[in-house]
C-alpha cells in the first residue's frame, strides 16, 4: 500500500469519527446537564429531607406477655387451656389439688369457733363472778354492822365495867367480840377485792380470746386466699404461648407454667445508632417494613426513647476507664407504636424482624435554634 493511499484512509476515518458528528456532541451535551440536574435534585432532596429520614433493621415485633406462675405450691388437677389458645382476661387457666387447702380452711375456722366459745365461757364466769362480788359486798355490810354494835356494845359497857356495876368478864367478851367484827369487816373488804380482781382477770380472758378470734379469722383469710389460688386465672387477654404445665405436675411457687400474649397490643422495639437519636421525638411518624409481609408497610409513631443504651442496662456493663477501650457506636432502643388494623395485626407475631424509618423532619429545626444558643452563651 502506497503512502497516499495510506493518508486518504486515515482522512476518511477521521471524518467519520462518532465523536465529531454533532447529534452525538449535542447527545452528550443533555446528558451531562440531565446528569448534573439529578444530582443536584438529589443533593436538594437529601439536605431537606432524606437525612432525616432515620432506618434501621435492628427492629422487631414485641409485646408484654405475663408470664403465668402459682402463687402456692401443689398438685395440678387440671389444664383448662391448650397451646395457642385465645383467652378473655380472668379466664381460668389451671386448676390445683384443693383439698389440703380446704382442710387447712377447715382447721382455721374451727379455730375461730373455739376462740369464740372459750370467750362465752369467760362470759358466764364473769356473770357468777359480779354476783359473788355482789354476795361479798352483802357480807362486807353485814360484817360493818356487826362490828359497829358491838364497838357500841363496848363504849356502854366500859364505863359500867369501871364502876363495878357489870363484871370485867363481860367487858372483856365484848372487847373480843369487837376484835372479831373487825376482823370480819377486814375479811370482807379483802373478799370484794378478791372478786373485782378476780372481774379484771376475766376481762383479760376474754380479751385474749379475742385476739386469738382476730388472729384465727386473719389465717381463714390467708387460707381462703390460698384456695382462690389453687385457680389460676389470666390477668389480661391474650393468646396462650409456651404451654409447659401438665396435669398430675407439682408445682412450685412461682414456677413458669405459660406465658399470656397480648396478640392485640404488640409493638415495635427498634435499636438505633446513638448518630440516629438526636432529632427523634415522641409523636414522630413511623414507617415500618415487616420481612414476613413482602412489599407492605404499616404506620407507626414513635411512643418513648430508652433513658440509656442497651450496654448501660445489660447484666455487665462495659467498664469504659480501662487502657484497653475501643470506641462502639452504641445503640439506644425506640418503642414504636403500631397503627394498623386489626386484620393486619392478626398477621403480626411477636419477635418478627422488621425494618423502622423514623421522619424526624419536624425537629429539624430544633438544632439550628441549640447553636444560635450556644454561640450567644
Amino acid at each position: 500500500m502506497t503512502e497516499t493511499e495510506t493518508s486518504e484512509e486515515f482522512n476518511a476515518t477521521k471524518r467519520s469519527s462518532p465523536i465529531k458528528s454533532r447529534k452525538v456532541k449535542l447527545a452528550l451535551i443533555i446528558g451531562a446537564i440531565l446528569l448534573l440536574l439529578a444530582g443536584g435534585w438529589w443533593y436538594w432532596d437529601y439536605q431537606t429531607s432524606g437525612k432525616y429520614f432515620q432506618s434501621t433493621d435492628n427492629a422487631y415485633i414485641a409485646a408484654d406477655a405475663v408470664i403465668v406462675a402459682p402463687k402456692i405450691g401443689g398438685y395440678v388437677d387440671r389444664v383448662l387451656v391448650q397451646e395457642n389458645q385465645d383467652v378473655e382476661e380472668g379466664a381460668a387457666l389451671v386448676q390445683l389439688d384443693v383439698r389440703d387447702y380446704r382442710a387447712q380452711e377447715a382447721q382455721v375456722r374451727a379455730q375461730i369457733d373455739a376462740s369464740l366459745a372459750n370467750a362465752q365461757t369467760v362470759r358466764a364466769q364473769m356473770g357468777e363472778q359480779r354476783a359473788a362480788i355482789s354476795q361479798a359486798q352483802a357480807q362486807l355490810t353485814a360484817a360493818r354492822a356487826e362490828a359497829a354494835l358491838a364497838a357500841d356494845q363496848l363504849r356502854r359497857y366500859e364505863p359500867l365495867a369501871a364502876t363495878g356495876a357489870e363484871p370485867r368478864e363481860r367487858l372483856d367478851q365484848l372487847r373480843a367480840q369487837a376484835r372479831m367484827a373487825r376482823a370480819q369487816v377486814d375479811a370482807s373488804q379483802a373478799a370484794v377485792r378478791a372478786a373485782q380482781l378476780r372481774i379484771g382477770t376475766l376481762e383479760e380472758q376474754i380479751g385474749q380470746a379475742r385476739s386469738q378470734a382476730d388472729a384465727a379469722r386473719a389465717q381463714l383469710d390467708a387460707a381462703q386466699l390460698n384456695v382462690e389460688s389453687t385457680l389460676l386465672r389470666a390477668s389480661i387477654s391474650g393468646r396462650v404461648g409456651d404451654l409447659v404445665v401438665r396435669q398430675g405436675q407439682f408445682v412450685q411457687p412461682g414456677t413458669r407454667l405459660m406465658s399470656v400474649v397480648p396478640v392485640e397490643e404488640l409493638f415495635i422495639e427498634a435499636n438505633f445508632k446513638e448518630t440516629q437519636v438526636g432529632l427523634m421525638r415522641v409523636g414522630q411518624p413511623v414507617t415500618i417494613e415487616v420481612d414476613a409481609l413482602s412489599d407492605f408497610e404499616i404506620n407507626g409513631r414513635v411512643e418513648s426513647i430508652a433513658p440509656g443504651t442497651g450496654a448501660e442496662f445489660s447484666i455487665l456493663p462495659p467498664e469504659n476507664a480501662t487502657g484497653n477501650f475501643t470506641k462502639i457506636v452504641q445503640r439506644v432502643t425506640v418503642r414504636i407504636a403500631i397503627s394498623a388494623s386489626p386484620e393486619v395485626q392478626r398477621l403480626l407475631v411477636p419477635g418478627m424482624s422488621v425494618v423502622a424509618t423514623v421522619d424526624t423532619r419536624s425537629a429539624r429545626g430544633e438544632l439550628d435554634d441549640l447553636r444560635e444558643a450556644a454561640a450567644q452563651d
